[in-house]
């Protein structure tokens, strides 16, 4: 009744409220879930050495989201390239980037320059954020290789111990 008195005293005053038909309405509802359902992508660059393992996650445009390093995690030098501290880095990582939406995930993995393989966290980040419910939707090697350049050290005869 009191919808009725509204209507009533609105319609008195002159104002006049757009009509929307239940097509209008169920369009809006689809065209809202459409925007719920649209994941967000990000850029997770990790650089692993033999010595530490370092995690940025980016947003497309190259803002960073957040950033965990092996430091972060443990204290001991000898642990921060160890897989199993790279997998609590890829937890806290995906703590971080649930809460922005990200769904969906490019991967660059980065190894020492001259490395032929990365070090040992690379593969178990991986499968932990796969783990964790994330779609991976890319994995690019983003290894720097010297093309020339100046001399590797160790002279002529190499480095002898």
């Amino acid at each position: 009744m009191s919808e009725n008195t509204e209507n009533i005293e609105k319609n008195k005053a002159g104002i006049k409220e757009p009509k929307t038909t239940e097509k209008e309405k169920k369009v809006e509802k689809v065209e809202s879930k459409k925007k719920k359902d649209r994941d967000i992508e990000a850029v997770i660059n990790i650089y692993t050495s033999f010595n530490n393992t370092i995690v940025h996650v980016t947003d497309m445009s190259g803002k960073t989201i957040t950033k965990v390093t092996g430091g972060i995690i443990t204290k001991h030098d000898r642990l921060k390239a160890n897989p199993t501290i790279a997998m609590f880095i890829a937890k806290r990582v995906a703590e971080n980037i649930k809460d922005m939406g990200v769904k969906s995930l490019y991967v660059r993995i980065r190894a020492k320059t001259r490395n032929p393989a990365p070090g040992p966290g690379a593969h178990a980040i991986i499968k932990s954020l796969s783990r964790e419910g994330f779609k991976i939707l890319n994995i690019l090697d983003t290894t720097r290789i010297p093309r020339g350049g100046p001399k590797k050290k160790g002279g002529r005869r190499g480095r002898r111990v």
